[in-house]
């Protein structure tokens, strides 16, 4: 069993990862253009997220630095109370002990979330996938040089190069403890990762995130907020895929027609219910099933509702629990819309792609989970930890 660190151990630790991952840049590079020339699929998301250069990089040391600045996440008191007997009772965070992280193509991943595991006091397991895998085990090789360095065991942080098959082996019959699975990737892995874990695994969601164009929207800020959602990344889960548009809102045939336009120019595809096909001359959509639909693609579905409570509803039915935005200056029914929209996320006039750690300022994020259990939305290092009862008597006897 590993003892839990010191916090300094365990900040020396991401500190001379940053140094090292600085001084590997040019060899981190160049082992990352094997694992891209290797990579033959079709999937341009997945090709994106393997290469690694000077931005990503610099991405990863910035995240070592600011994990190390940050405080301890574990021991933290979250409830005191000395009994009428005398005993003293303190609930404070403590660290899973073994979180293992499965996830593609994205070398990142295994400086940013095992660094994120680490700070909080635990050991590391890293699945990732086999198109990364020799960006993955030189970066593993640094860790474990960081470690080393500071007189701590490797097996601190260990990379599982397994297969499916053994992916699975070892997730229903674990050949070491495992306390949490965090799966990052698409919902086939995630679909996968749940099916077959014997202990808690934390959902990274899917997106399917909504904007609602309520009767009293700034017309102009809920077009550059649709044209943000969709069109900067769509490869990400914070991407937006649905819009609704209130018939109370005067002329929205007008808006309707300018937003169609405005989102052709990016070449989105734009499908629509039959009200706002008719009103716009888009093709309507032809089963009702793809208001589920998570597309990571230059698509977008646009309907219209006949009230607030409409819109709140068809959201609450159809998307993936991760964010949704109301666009109107009413500030009251704006909170009503927040209050009973079911995500992790809800917004007021802003895009949905600000969901995620860094910019809710939690200096990065281990996944945005769309369970309820223990914490939805961005999950950070304050969040990646249990807790623990402390109890403190003298001869107490009950």
């Amino acid at each position: 069993m590993n003892h839990l660190l010191s916090i300094e151990k365990r900040n020396a630790v991401l500190n001379r990862m940053a140094v090292l991952l600085e001084q590997e840049r040019a060899n981190i590079k160049a082992i990352n253009q094997q694992d891209m020339s290797n990579y033959s699929g079709e999937d341009l998301a997945m090709e994106k997220r393997l290469l690694v250069d000077d931005t990503k990089i610099d991405g990863m040391i910035l995240s070592m630095q600011q994990l190390a600045s940050q405080e301890d996440p574990v021991g933290q008191i979250r409830f005191d109370f000395t009994h009428e007997n005398g005993m003293k009772v303190t609930n404070k965070t403590a660290a899973f002990g073994t979180i293992m992280i499965i996830y593609e193509s994205r070398p990142d991943v295994t400086v940013e979330a095992g660094g994120i595991a680490f700070k909080s006091g635990n050991k590391i397991l890293l699945k990732g996938g086999k198109e990364s895998l020799l960006s993955n085990l030189k970066i593993v090789s640094l860790w474990h040089q960081a470690l080393e360095e500071n007189e701590i065991d490797t097996n601190w942080v260990e990379y599982l190069n397994y297969n499916r098959v053994e992916t699975q082996a070892f997730l229903e019959k674990p050949t070491q403890k495992v306390d949490l699975i965090v799966p990052r990737g698409g919902e086939q892995l995630i679909e996968f990762t749940k099916k077959h874990a014997t202990c808690p695994v934390i959902v990274s969601g899917r997106g399917n995130n909504f904007v609602y164009v309520n009767q009293e929207a700034d017309l102009k800020k809920a077009l550059d907020i649709i044209i943000n959602g969709k069109t900067t990344n769509i490869g990400v889960c914070n991407a937006l895929d649905k819009v609704l548009i209130d018939t109370k809102l005067p002329n929205w045939q007008v808006f309707a027609t300018e937003l169609v336009a405005e989102l052709k120019k990016y070449n989105v595809e734009i499908l629509g219910d039959t009200a706002f096909a008719n009103a716009t001359q888009v093709p309507a959509i032809e089963n009702e099933e793809i208001w589920y639909e998570e597309f990571l693609n230059y698509k977008i579905v646009i309907g219209v509702v006949n009230s607030d409570e409409e819109a709140i509803e068809k959201i609450n039915k159809y998307c993936g629990g991760h964010s949704a935005s109301i666009i109107t200056q009413n500030d009251a029914i704006a909170q009503e819309f927040m209050e009973n929209v079911d995500t992790a996320a809800v917004y007021q006039n802003a895009s949905t792609r600000f969901t995620d750690g860094g910019q809710f300022g939690l200096g990065g994020e281990l996944a945005i989970s769309t369970d309820k259990l223990h914490q939805r939305g961005p999950i950070g290092l304050q969040h990646l930890v249990t807790n623990k009862w402390y109890i403190y008597g003298d001869g107490q006897i009950r």
